[in-house]
């Protein structure tokens, strides 16, 4: 399928990018009208930009059906500043609720049944229930366009973070699987980043990894190894040379078993590597690879 925008309804191309561009971290954004009167909505086209000065921006899009404007972009302009609070499983319900295109006054705090706590720095409340709420000054509003569709980027600076101590590691740090956040994806889809969901992937800090080009042949054409696979074994920065200290009894025993036959062995070496790879032994999964060479 090719699409080229211009050439399909936006209605159309905006679903496609939604679906493509996942997931994305919620703004659930709070801000006030220049009578002081509190407005609460979600926003998916967010994210973090720089922290040194540092820089948020999300964007109340132009409704795609009738190209107008949310009051979330009418306060922005009238006031320049805003809490950005992050949206957490456990409020994901009640923040979709708030999404709701009430009429402008309502009190999306109550219809939503958040509990609203003074920020100290700007006008707008926070919401108690978000786990990490960022008071903000708005920087800059960039159009994009004025058709239906068309992005308002708000160019938000953080001035006070509120972090709750309940998301904490031993070390200080925020700790994913505590914090629970939820992101949106095309369509009515979320996901939950928490739980097997969340995963970490090693990156060369001081030194680059040798890269799958550099590879053995017999590994980097491996029918077994995927493209995951190969990534984690050129991420060292060397290429590893046989161990003879390194004994596992399983690679023993495929070796035993195997040696009439290379290309069942080499298949056996590949399968159990790859088992290896999966619970991030990269030097075992090495050396049981270099057993086959």
């Amino acid at each position: 399928m090719k699409i080229t925008p211009g050439e399909v309804k936006t209605s159309e191309l905006h679903a496609y990018l939604l679906g493509s561009i996942a997931p994305r971290p919620i703004c659930f954004a709070s801000t006030v009208d220049s009578d002081g009167r509190p407005n609460l909505s979600p926003f998916s086209f967010f994210n973090v930009f720089g922290s040194n000065p540092p820089t948020l921006i999300f964007s109340p899009s132009r409704r795609v059906r009738d190209n107008t404007v949310k009051h979330t972009l009418e306060n922005i302009y009238a006031t320049k500043e805003v809490v950005i609070n992050v949206v957490s499983y456990a409020m994901v319900q009640q923040v979709s609720l708030a999404s709701c295109e009430y009429p402008k006054g309502v009190n999306e705090f109550e219809k939503a049944g958040f509990t609203p706590l003074p920020a100290e720095k700007v006008k707008p409340f926070r919401v108690k229930e978000s786990p990490v709420q960022l008071e903000c000054i708005v920087k800059q509003v960039i159009e994009t366009g004025t058709g239906g569709g068309a992005g308002n980027l708000v160019i938000c600076e953080p001035v006070l973070l509120h972090i709750s101590e309940t998301i904490l590691d031993a070390n200080g740090r925020i700790n994913p699987h505590k914090i629970d956040l939820v992101a949106r994806m095309g369509a009515d889809y979320y996901c939950r980043a928490s739980g097997s969901a969340v995963f970490e992937v090693a990156k060369p800090n001081t030194q680059l990894g040798i890269g799958v080009d550099a590879l053995p042949a017999g590994i980097r054409n491996s029918h077994i190894l995927s493209g995951n696979d190969l990534g984690q074994l050129g991420n060292v920065h060397e290429l590893p040379v046989i161990d003879a200290a390194f004994h596992d009894d399983h690679l023993k025993n495929i070796i035993q078993y195997y040696s009439v036959s290379p290309e069942e062995m080499e298949k056996e070496l590949h399968t159990y590597a790859k088992q290896l790879l999966t619970e991030h032994k990269v030097m075992e999964a090495w050396q049981v690879l270099l057993a086959g060479n």
